[in-house]
């Protein structure tokens, strides 16, 4: 299976957390998209994306907007991205991003996890090196050579370009993620994209069993749990 997998893998276990998490998760991350680049849609591609896939993941309208109208009305928020490395059973490794308004509490969430499940913090930069950080892009109405084709009439290089089931999934820089899109909706106008993610994506997987597989599902559970915690990247062929 492709790299595409693990992202879809990935968003199926992250629609699967509480409603109540996720509509939190969004709430912040739409009102941080608005604030830093403004409410219209057309001028911020990052809260157009956000909205989209809010929306598609049945997020109630009233939690889209009432995160748009605080900016709108001048509520003042500062939310943190913040990413810690994790050292699991059996050399499997994880990475962990929060988006807060408080960090010290956020650090002492995850070492509270981290202590719980008997399972190693590392310093910045000890586990990232293990994984790619891709913009995903995947949809259906093009074949490779008309995609390819529209990519560099844009002046865009990208990392790799695969075909999954008649759908044409491209890997790219994910300070190109908006690029791409543009590209491929100049050349495919009514195009809907199944996947936009920007992620990051394990170079090798490992595969635990017994204790360790116990461990690093509670681990998995318990950083759901945290407020914080948005995303979970991890190795481990689940």
């Amino acid at each position: 299976m492709g790299r595409a997998y693990e992202v879809r893998k990935a968003s199926i276990q992250k629609t699967g957390a509480a409603k109540a998490k996720l509509y939190s998760m969004y709430a912040k991350e739409i009102y941080q998209a608005a604030k830093s680049g403004g409410v219209e849609f057309e001028s911020n591609h990052a809260l157009k994306r956000l909205v989209e896939k809010a929306k598609k993941e049945q997020v109630p309208s009233d939690i889209i907007n009432r995160a748009i109208d605080k900016v709108n009305s001048g509520v003042d928020e500062t939310y943190t991205e913040t990413n810690y490395e994790l050292f699991g059973p059996a050399g499997s490794t994880l990475i962990v991003s929060c988006l807060t308004d408080n960090v010290n509490r956020s650090v002492s969430s995850i070492r509270a996890v981290v202590n719980k499940c008997h399972v190693k913090m590392g310093s910045q930069g000890s586990v990232n090196y293990l994984y790619d950080h891709l913009a995903v892009v995947s949809f259906k109405g093009l074949d490779e050579e008309q995609t390819l084709e529209a990519l560099i009439e844009n002046g865009l290089d990208i990392e790799d370009i695969e075909t999954d089931n008649n759908e044409i999934v491209i890997y790219g820089d994910p300070s190109d993620l908006f690029k791409i899109k543009e590209a491929i909706t100049n050349k495919l106008p009514n195009v809907n994209f199944d996947m936009d993610e920007i992620t990051y994506i394990a170079k090798e997987k490992v595969t635990l069993t017994g204790e360790d597989l116990d461990t690093f599902n509670k681990l998995l559970t318990m950083l759901d749990e945290v407020e914080d915690v948005q995303h979970v990247y991890h190795n481990v062929e689940i």
